[in-house]
């Protein structure tokens, strides 16, 4: 992916909740917030549809996502690496090898 001269694209840490089908994952990122009237602070969370070229992504593991140009109706964001595996990841792809 190339970035255009001048447009910094977000960046955002979150876990896979669900593999959706064929290169698409949902991921939850979640945050804290603080309210801009009353000062308390809020936990937030959102899911994201993203696009998995490869298919790496398991449940459970931690991924890092940037935006991206809208790839389908909900998918605006595009998997860029894996920060962190689940244990049951892990021994999957032992099984398979």
């Amino acid at each position: 992916m190339s970035e255009v001269v001048g447009t910094k694209k977000k960046i955002k840490n979150g876990v896979v909740v669900k593999v959706s089908g064929d290169k698409t994952v949902s991921v939850l990122v979640s945050g804290l917030k603080r309210h801009s009237l009353y000062g308390k602070v809020m936990r937030f969370t959102v899911k994201y549809l993203v696009h998995d070229e490869t298919n790496r992504a398991k449940v459970g593991d931690q991924v890092s996502i940037t935006e991206v140009r809208p790839l389908s109706k909900l998918k605006r964001w595009c998997l860029v690496d894996i920060l962190a595996h689940t244990e049951e990841s892990v021994a999957e792809e032992r099984e398979i090898v």
